[in-house]
């Protein structure tokens, strides 16, 4: 017995070499969606992905009357395609972007912000959590829900000083847990 298996796409490429619209039609709708998803991923663009499948698709097409079996699997050959394919737009994007220098520097977030940002929104919501029930109420009304202190006030059924005070105390415990977030800032 051959150790080497058969390719399973051999018969299809053959036929497709052949002409049979049939067998054309079954390699394109087996290998199309995963040489699309492949793109997407090397490049980050579903167009360029559709370009990049296509162009895969169409490679494989003209190949297919020239196709030796048992030189290569098929498969692996249309994901070499593709994945230089990919490799090509990237370098050409890599020289356009190159060849251009921003006029300022970038002044947006960087790149690790939302990791820092969502590292922070979870240590503000631990601290909101381990505040007493009532002061996380009144935080919760007056800061997250914008209500006015005496709308907040009636919802708790206490007076506004009373809220006040609640606040106060709420903000001082979210002050000390929240410490090390931005030594440099006071909250108030």
């Amino acid at each position: 017995m051959s150790s080497v298996t058969k390719d399973p796409d051999e018969d299809l490429v053959l036929r497709a070499g052949r002409g049979d619209a049939a067998a054309s039609r079954a390699l394109v709708t087996s290998k199309l969606p995963r040489m699309m998803r492949l793109a997407y991923r090397m490049l980050g663009d579903r167009q360029a992905a559709e370009d990049v499948a296509q162009e895969a698709m169409l490679r494989a097409w003209k190949q297919a009357p020239l196709w030796q079996p048992g030189a290569a699997r098929f498969d692996t050959w249309l994901h070499r395609v593709a994945i230089n394919l990919c490799y090509d737009r990237l370098r050409r994007r890599r020289e356009v972007l190159s060849d251009v220098l921003p006029e300022r520097a970038d002044e947006g977030p960087g790149p690790d912000q939302g990791w820092i940002d969502r590292d922070r929104a979870r240590q503000v919501e631990a601290a909101l959590q381990a505040l007493p029930e009532r002061q996380r109420e009144a935080i919760v009304l007056c800061h997250y829900q914008d209500l006015s202190q005496a709308e907040a006030a009636g919802l708790m059924e206490v007076s506004v000083e009373a809220l006040e005070s609640l606040l106060a105390r709420g903000r001082r415990g979210l002050k000390v847990a929240l410490a090390d977030l931005a030594p440099e800032r006071t909250v108030q």
